[in-house]
């Protein structure tokens, strides 16, 4: 059994959230809410927001069975790039620097150990 939960037009760039995502990809679920919790990085707080909303859709999706969080694994996680806010910031001499403000969709998929 598994379940699924997406988090889409979140305001960092997907290189940075990638970094996140890649060191919790194939762990048990309490190991991985574990490491996202403790994380310094700022994109560990919309991931274990995910990570929960996956673990809730996977409960309410089989309400019958007893599964419990150690009996879980992070099955898939992938981050991809959302849209570019394009924004013009002036430079000297009448100049203008092109910034980018990329955004990115995350999804994780949680499934029972089988």
């Amino acid at each position: 059994m598994e379940a699924k939960a997406t988090h889409r037009y979140i305001s960092s760039s997907p290189r940075k959230m990638r970094l996140v995502i890649d060191t919790i990809r194939g762990q048990a679920v309490d190991k991985a809410i574990e490491s996202l919790h403790f994380s310094p990085k700022h994109a560990s707080k919309h991931a274990e927001k995910v990570l929960r909303s996956a673990i809730a859709n996977l409960f309410n999706k089989d309400e019958d069975s007893k599964n419990d969080t150690s009996d879980l694994i992070v099955k898939e996680a992938y981050v991809n790039q959302g849209p570019t806010l394009k924004r013009m910031l002036p430079a000297p001499m009448g100049r203008a620097y092109r910034i980018r403000k990329r955004s990115n969709h995350l999804t994780i998929v949680v499934a029972t150990k089988d």
